[in-house]
Protein backbone atom coordinates (compact mmCIF):
# COMPACT_ATOMS: atom_id res chain seq x y z
CA UNK A 1 0.00 0.00 0.00
CA UNK A 2 1.52 3.47 -1.00
CA UNK A 3 0.81 5.79 2.04
CA UNK A 4 2.84 9.47 1.77
CA UNK A 5 2.50 12.20 4.46
CA UNK A 6 0.86 15.74 3.10
CA UNK A 7 2.06 18.89 5.00
CA UNK A 8 3.00 17.27 8.38
CA UNK A 9 -0.75 15.22 8.23
CA UNK A 10 -1.33 11.56 8.09
CA UNK A 11 -2.97 10.78 4.94
CA UNK A 12 -6.15 10.44 5.40
CA UNK A 13 -6.80 13.68 3.36
CA UNK A 14 -7.22 15.57 6.82
CA UNK A 15 -5.88 19.27 7.29
CA UNK A 16 -4.30 19.51 3.87
CA UNK A 17 -7.44 19.05 1.87
CA UNK A 18 -10.57 20.72 3.04
CA UNK A 19 -14.10 19.43 2.35
CA UNK A 20 -12.80 15.37 2.73
CA UNK A 21 -10.19 15.64 -0.77
CA UNK A 22 -8.30 12.41 -1.24
CA UNK A 23 -11.13 10.15 -0.41
CA UNK A 24 -11.28 6.17 -1.29
CA UNK A 25 -13.84 4.70 -2.61
CA UNK A 26 -16.53 3.06 -0.33
CA UNK A 27 -17.72 -0.39 -0.40
CA UNK A 28 -20.34 -1.21 -3.08
CA UNK A 29 -23.45 -2.51 -2.90
CA UNK A 30 -24.96 -4.08 0.30
CA UNK A 31 -22.69 -4.09 3.23
CA UNK A 32 -22.63 -7.97 5.12
CA UNK A 33 -20.33 -9.50 7.23
CA UNK A 34 -19.61 -12.06 4.63
CA UNK A 35 -18.80 -9.27 2.07
CA UNK A 36 -17.36 -7.71 4.66
CA UNK A 37 -14.54 -10.50 4.83
CA UNK A 38 -15.00 -11.09 1.36
CA UNK A 39 -13.59 -7.53 1.24
CA UNK A 40 -10.75 -8.23 3.54
CA UNK A 41 -9.29 -11.22 1.82
CA UNK A 42 -9.44 -9.14 -1.67
CA UNK A 43 -7.15 -6.73 0.44
CA UNK A 44 -4.99 -9.43 1.62
CA UNK A 45 -4.36 -10.99 -1.41
CA UNK A 46 -3.74 -7.95 -3.37
CA UNK A 47 -0.75 -7.47 -0.50
CA UNK A 48 -2.38 -4.40 0.91
CA UNK A 49 -2.50 -5.32 4.04
CA UNK A 50 0.95 -5.99 4.07
CA UNK A 51 1.68 -2.68 6.14
CA UNK A 52 5.30 -2.44 8.01
CA UNK A 53 5.92 -3.35 11.59
CA UNK A 54 5.41 -0.16 14.10
CA UNK A 55 8.89 0.67 15.20
CA UNK A 56 10.06 0.37 12.22
CA UNK A 57 7.61 2.73 9.97
CA UNK A 58 4.79 3.63 12.30
CA UNK A 59 3.45 6.69 10.30
CA UNK A 60 3.00 3.87 7.31
CA UNK A 61 1.51 1.73 9.22
CA UNK A 62 -0.96 3.82 11.27
CA UNK A 63 -1.65 5.83 7.63
CA UNK A 64 -2.26 2.39 6.21
CA UNK A 65 -5.15 1.41 8.79
CA UNK A 66 -5.96 5.02 9.04
CA UNK A 67 -6.65 4.48 5.35
CA UNK A 68 -8.56 1.40 5.80
CA UNK A 69 -11.23 3.52 8.54
CA UNK A 70 -11.93 5.73 6.09
CA UNK A 71 -13.05 3.24 3.41
CA UNK A 72 -15.42 1.34 6.74
CA UNK A 73 -14.77 0.45 9.83
CA UNK A 74 -15.79 -2.96 9.89
CA UNK A 75 -13.75 -3.96 7.04
CA UNK A 76 -10.83 -2.09 8.76
CA UNK A 77 -11.90 -3.68 12.51
CA UNK A 78 -10.98 -7.23 10.38
CA UNK A 79 -8.03 -5.85 8.76
CA UNK A 80 -6.49 -4.41 11.82
CA UNK A 81 -6.93 -7.81 13.82
CA UNK A 82 -5.37 -9.51 10.79
CA UNK A 83 -2.11 -7.21 10.57
CA UNK A 84 -2.26 -7.01 14.70
CA UNK A 85 -1.96 -10.74 14.63
CA UNK A 86 0.89 -10.71 11.93
CA UNK A 87 2.80 -8.03 14.18
CA UNK A 88 2.30 -9.93 17.16
CA UNK A 89 3.81 -13.66 15.16
CA UNK A 90 6.81 -11.59 13.94
CA UNK A 91 7.82 -10.09 17.49
CA UNK A 92 7.58 -13.50 18.58
CA UNK A 93 9.33 -14.80 15.58
CA UNK A 94 6.90 -16.79 14.15
CA UNK A 95 5.61 -16.99 10.82
CA UNK A 96 1.96 -17.04 9.69
CA UNK A 97 0.24 -19.20 7.23
CA UNK A 98 0.58 -17.90 3.39
CA UNK A 99 -2.94 -16.40 2.27
CA UNK A 100 -4.40 -17.40 5.55
CA UNK A 101 -7.01 -14.12 7.65
CA UNK A 102 -5.76 -13.80 11.24
CA UNK A 103 -7.58 -11.95 14.14
CA UNK A 104 -6.41 -11.53 17.76
CA UNK A 105 -9.26 -12.33 20.15
CA UNK A 106 -8.34 -11.62 24.14
CA UNK A 107 -11.59 -10.28 25.34
CA UNK A 108 -12.47 -11.15 28.48
CA UNK A 109 -15.63 -9.09 28.80
CA UNK A 110 -18.28 -9.94 31.61
CA UNK A 111 -16.15 -12.10 33.50
CA UNK A 112 -16.10 -14.95 30.51
CA UNK A 113 -12.92 -15.83 28.64
CA UNK A 114 -10.67 -18.59 27.31
CA UNK A 115 -8.33 -20.43 29.70
CA UNK A 116 -6.29 -23.81 29.24
CA UNK A 117 -6.87 -26.77 30.70
CA UNK A 118 -4.38 -29.93 30.23
CA UNK A 119 -2.81 -27.36 27.16
CA UNK A 120 -6.48 -27.26 25.62
CA UNK A 121 -8.05 -24.11 24.70
CA UNK A 122 -11.79 -24.26 26.75
CA UNK A 123 -14.43 -21.30 27.79
CA UNK A 124 -16.00 -18.41 25.56
CA UNK A 125 -14.53 -15.72 24.22
CA UNK A 126 -16.75 -12.11 23.76
CA UNK A 127 -16.44 -9.76 20.85
CA UNK A 128 -14.44 -12.33 18.55
CA UNK A 129 -14.94 -10.07 15.47
CA UNK A 130 -14.46 -12.16 12.08
CA UNK A 131 -15.93 -15.18 14.14
CA UNK A 132 -17.24 -16.26 11.34
CA UNK A 133 -15.05 -15.63 8.63
CA UNK A 134 -11.33 -15.74 9.73
CA UNK A 135 -8.71 -19.13 9.43
CA UNK A 136 -6.69 -18.39 12.69
CA UNK A 137 -6.54 -16.34 15.89
CA UNK A 138 -4.58 -15.87 18.46
CA UNK A 139 -6.81 -16.21 21.49
CA UNK A 140 -5.78 -15.15 25.17
CA UNK A 141 -6.68 -17.68 27.85
CA UNK A 142 -5.57 -18.20 31.29
CA UNK A 143 -3.58 -20.72 32.56
CA UNK A 144 -4.17 -22.68 35.68
CA UNK A 145 -1.91 -20.43 37.65
CA UNK A 146 -3.67 -17.78 36.49
CA UNK A 147 -1.11 -15.68 33.92
CA UNK A 148 -2.30 -14.97 30.49
CA UNK A 149 -1.25 -17.23 27.70
CA UNK A 150 -1.19 -16.50 24.31
CA UNK A 151 -2.40 -19.67 21.86
CA UNK A 152 -2.84 -19.53 17.90
CA UNK A 153 -5.86 -21.65 16.89
CA UNK A 154 -6.85 -23.23 13.84
CA UNK A 155 -10.52 -22.33 13.73
CA UNK A 156 -10.98 -24.82 11.04
CA UNK A 157 -10.64 -27.19 13.68
CA UNK A 158 -13.22 -29.20 15.84
CA UNK A 159 -14.44 -27.66 19.24
CA UNK A 160 -15.19 -24.06 18.29
CA UNK A 161 -18.44 -22.41 17.99
CA UNK A 162 -19.70 -18.83 17.39
CA UNK A 163 -22.96 -17.43 18.64
CA UNK A 164 -23.85 -15.14 16.04
CA UNK A 165 -27.11 -14.35 18.15
CA UNK A 166 -24.75 -12.75 20.65
CA UNK A 167 -23.78 -10.14 18.27
CA UNK A 168 -27.07 -7.41 18.42
CA UNK A 169 -25.09 -4.31 17.22
CA UNK A 170 -26.43 -1.85 15.01
CA UNK A 171 -23.17 -0.08 14.94
CA UNK A 172 -20.15 -2.40 13.55
CA UNK A 173 -22.99 -4.77 12.66
CA UNK A 174 -20.87 -6.50 9.73
CA UNK A 175 -17.69 -7.01 11.61
CA UNK A 176 -19.39 -9.75 13.09
CA UNK A 177 -17.83 -10.03 16.22
CA UNK A 178 -19.70 -12.42 18.41
CA UNK A 179 -18.82 -14.78 21.10
CA UNK A 180 -16.79 -17.93 20.47
CA UNK A 181 -16.85 -20.97 22.49
CA UNK A 182 -13.78 -23.36 22.50
CA UNK A 183 -14.49 -26.89 24.24
CA UNK A 184 -11.37 -28.03 24.75
CA UNK A 185 -9.52 -27.36 21.59
CA UNK A 186 -5.82 -28.16 20.38
CA UNK A 187 -3.67 -25.56 19.74
CA UNK A 188 -1.34 -25.22 16.62
CA UNK A 189 1.06 -23.31 19.39
CA UNK A 190 1.84 -21.47 22.18
CA UNK A 191 3.08 -17.87 21.71
CA UNK A 192 5.38 -16.56 24.13
CA UNK A 193 5.67 -16.89 27.54
CA UNK A 194 3.07 -16.24 30.36
CA UNK A 195 2.38 -13.04 30.60
CA UNK A 196 3.81 -12.32 27.20
CA UNK A 197 1.32 -10.75 25.49
CA UNK A 198 0.65 -7.62 27.01
CA UNK A 199 4.03 -7.30 28.64
CA UNK A 200 5.81 -6.79 24.89
CA UNK A 201 6.49 -3.38 23.69
CA UNK A 202 4.08 -3.92 20.42
CA UNK A 203 0.89 -4.35 22.70
CA UNK A 204 0.74 -0.56 23.23
CA UNK A 205 2.06 -0.09 19.96
CA UNK A 206 -0.85 -1.85 18.81
CA UNK A 207 -3.85 0.21 20.74
CA UNK A 208 -1.90 3.14 18.76
CA UNK A 209 -2.94 1.13 15.53
CA UNK A 210 -6.38 1.21 17.01
CA UNK A 211 -6.26 5.12 17.37
CA UNK A 212 -5.28 5.10 13.34
CA UNK A 213 -8.74 3.09 12.48
CA UNK A 214 -10.28 5.32 14.70
CA UNK A 215 -10.06 8.61 13.33
CA UNK A 216 -9.98 6.82 9.64
CA UNK A 217 -13.70 6.50 10.33
CA UNK A 218 -14.36 9.69 11.75
CA UNK A 219 -12.38 11.17 8.43
CA UNK A 220 -15.31 8.71 6.83
CA UNK A 221 -17.84 10.65 8.17
CA UNK A 222 -16.45 13.72 7.30
CA UNK A 223 -16.45 12.64 3.54
CA UNK A 224 -20.11 12.40 3.53
CA UNK A 225 -21.04 15.55 5.96
CA UNK A 226 -19.02 17.49 3.61
CA UNK A 227 -20.84 16.41 0.38
CA UNK A 228 -24.22 16.79 1.91
CA UNK A 229 -23.06 20.59 3.03
CA UNK A 230 -21.66 21.81 0.15
CA UNK A 231 -22.19 25.14 -1.33
CA UNK A 232 -25.55 25.22 1.22
CA UNK A 233 -24.54 25.16 4.72
CA UNK A 234 -25.66 28.11 6.72
CA UNK A 235 -23.64 29.95 9.55
CA UNK A 236 -24.43 27.82 12.07
CA UNK A 237 -23.68 24.33 10.26
CA UNK A 238 -20.14 25.95 8.90
CA UNK A 239 -18.99 26.31 12.71
CA UNK A 240 -19.46 23.03 13.24
CA UNK A 241 -17.75 21.99 9.99
CA UNK A 242 -15.06 24.13 11.15
CA UNK A 243 -14.89 22.79 14.72
CA UNK A 244 -14.96 19.63 13.30
CA UNK A 245 -11.99 20.11 10.49
CA UNK A 246 -9.81 21.55 13.17
CA UNK A 247 -9.98 18.63 16.04
CA UNK A 248 -10.02 15.83 13.55
CA UNK A 249 -7.33 17.67 11.63
CA UNK A 250 -5.13 18.49 15.23
CA UNK A 251 -5.98 14.62 16.14
CA UNK A 252 -4.20 13.46 12.90
CA UNK A 253 -1.22 15.94 13.48
CA UNK A 254 -1.25 14.42 17.20
CA UNK A 255 -1.13 10.36 15.52
CA UNK A 256 1.81 11.34 12.80
CA UNK A 257 3.87 13.37 15.86
CA UNK A 258 3.47 9.96 18.50
CA UNK A 259 4.36 7.37 15.36
CA UNK A 260 7.24 9.63 14.96
CA UNK A 261 8.41 8.92 18.15
CA UNK A 262 7.63 5.32 18.12
CA UNK A 263 9.86 5.13 15.26
CA UNK A 264 12.73 7.32 16.92
CA UNK A 265 12.32 5.08 19.71
CA UNK A 266 11.42 7.59 22.66
CA UNK A 267 7.69 6.57 22.85
CA UNK A 268 6.38 6.08 26.19
CA UNK A 269 3.24 4.61 27.89
CA UNK A 270 2.13 7.87 28.16
CA UNK A 271 2.74 9.15 24.67
CA UNK A 272 0.74 6.37 23.55
CA UNK A 273 -2.07 6.51 26.27
CA UNK A 274 -2.59 10.24 25.18
CA UNK A 275 -2.63 9.62 21.40
CA UNK A 276 -5.41 7.66 22.30
CA UNK A 277 -7.35 9.81 24.03
CA UNK A 278 -6.44 12.98 21.59
CA UNK A 279 -7.75 10.37 18.88
CA UNK A 280 -11.04 9.53 20.97
CA UNK A 281 -11.94 12.95 21.87
CA UNK A 282 -11.77 13.82 17.73
CA UNK A 283 -13.89 11.02 17.34
CA UNK A 284 -16.56 12.17 19.74
CA UNK A 285 -16.91 14.94 18.54
CA UNK A 286 -17.86 14.07 15.27
CA UNK A 287 -20.33 11.43 16.93
CA UNK A 288 -21.71 14.27 19.14
CA UNK A 289 -21.48 17.43 16.33
CA UNK A 290 -22.50 15.14 13.03
CA UNK A 291 -26.00 14.97 13.91
CA UNK A 292 -26.47 18.45 15.23
CA UNK A 293 -24.60 19.87 11.65
CA UNK A 294 -27.02 17.94 9.28
CA UNK A 295 -30.03 17.84 11.41
CA UNK A 296 -32.58 14.58 10.81
CA UNK A 297 -33.21 13.87 6.89
CA UNK A 298 -29.41 12.04 6.25
CA UNK A 299 -29.64 10.27 9.65
CA UNK A 300 -33.29 8.34 8.51
CA UNK A 301 -33.19 8.41 4.69
CA UNK A 302 -29.15 7.50 4.33
CA UNK A 303 -28.74 4.50 4.88
CA UNK A 304 -25.18 4.15 4.70
CA UNK A 305 -24.37 7.55 6.36
CA UNK A 306 -26.16 6.09 9.35
CA UNK A 307 -24.32 3.22 9.60
CA UNK A 308 -21.13 5.27 9.50
CA UNK A 309 -22.02 6.94 12.07
CA UNK A 310 -23.02 4.28 14.03
CA UNK A 311 -19.99 2.33 13.58
CA UNK A 312 -17.64 4.95 14.77
CA UNK A 313 -19.61 5.60 18.02
CA UNK A 314 -19.57 1.37 18.71
CA UNK A 315 -15.86 1.03 17.70
CA UNK A 316 -14.26 4.29 19.44
CA UNK A 317 -15.50 2.38 22.78
CA UNK A 318 -12.55 0.38 22.53
CA UNK A 319 -11.22 3.06 24.44
CA UNK A 320 -12.71 2.42 27.63
CA UNK A 321 -13.45 6.27 28.49
CA UNK A 322 -12.78 7.88 32.21
CA UNK A 323 -11.27 4.68 32.86
CA UNK A 324 -8.60 5.13 30.43
CA UNK A 325 -8.61 9.02 31.11
CA UNK A 326 -8.39 8.09 35.05
CA UNK A 327 -5.51 5.58 34.05
CA UNK A 328 -3.73 8.49 32.01
CA UNK A 329 -4.17 11.06 34.57
CA UNK A 330 -2.31 8.71 36.74
CA UNK A 331 0.22 7.93 34.91
CA UNK A 332 1.00 11.78 33.84
CA UNK A 333 1.07 12.40 38.10
CA UNK A 334 3.75 9.57 38.29
CA UNK A 335 6.09 10.83 35.53
CA UNK A 336 5.92 14.83 37.17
Amino acid sequence: MRVVVLGGVLSTGLGVGVLGEGRPARLGGARTAEGVVAAVRDRLRRGELELPLAGVDTVARWSGLAALGRVDLALARLAEGHTDAVAVLAEAGRAVVAGALYGVWASRSGGVGARLVDGRVDGTVRFCSGAGGLDRALVVALDDTGAARLVEVDLAGPGITSDPASWQAIGMDASDSADVRFDRVVPVATVGPPGWYTDRKGFLLGGGGVAAVWLGGAAGVLDDVFDLLQDKADEHQLAHLGALHAVVTSAATHLEHTARLVDADTATEVHLATCRAVVEHAAWEVVDRVPRAVGPTPLSRDRAFAQRLADLQVYVRQHHAERDLAALGRAVLAAR
